[in-house]
């Protein structure tokens, strides 16, 4: 049988690890940065384009509050380019942006003004074999 004062040490050195060990309560909240995303992405809307054609343009969307950026997911099983157009100022695009087979979200236009009228421009030679599905945050 171990003395008591032997247990007494090891009872008391145990309580700073369980005091920086234990995990945080399930009722804090977590307003970190993925609750940010999910603020901004809550929002994306899917857009489809039928197999057979060159691409296409997926809008007219007006950004809002929820997102700095626009941004742009490719659920595809293939890589695409994609390019914003500011309606209200012109009809080309600002920059293509390759987005891999279904990639995560990826900023095709950043710190856009909120109120802007946009479209997004999709082009890949791919879409003879497969449909793309694309989904858009702003």
């Amino acid at each position: 049988m171990a003395h008591p004062v032997v247990r007494l040490i090891a009872v008391t050195a145990a309580f700073p690890l369980l005091a920086v060990g234990s995990p945080a309560s399930a009722a804090e909240p977590d307003d970190g940065p993925v609750g940010i995303a999910t603020t901004c992405y809550g929002g994306a809307v899917r857009s489809y384009f039928e197999t057979g054609s060159w691409g296409g343009e997926a809008g007219t969307y007006r950004t809002t509050s929820r997102c700095r950026d626009i941004n742009v997911r490719n659920a595809s099983a293939f890589g695409t380019e994609a390019c914003v157009i500011f309606v209200d100022k012109t009809d080309g695009c600002n920059r293509w942006t390759y987005l891999p087979a279904k990639s995560g979200w990826i900023a095709v236009a950043t710190d856009v003004r909120d109120g802007v009228n946009f479209r997004v421009r999709f082009d890949n030679l791919r879409y003879e074999y497969e449909p793309l599905v694309a989904y858009h945050a702003f």
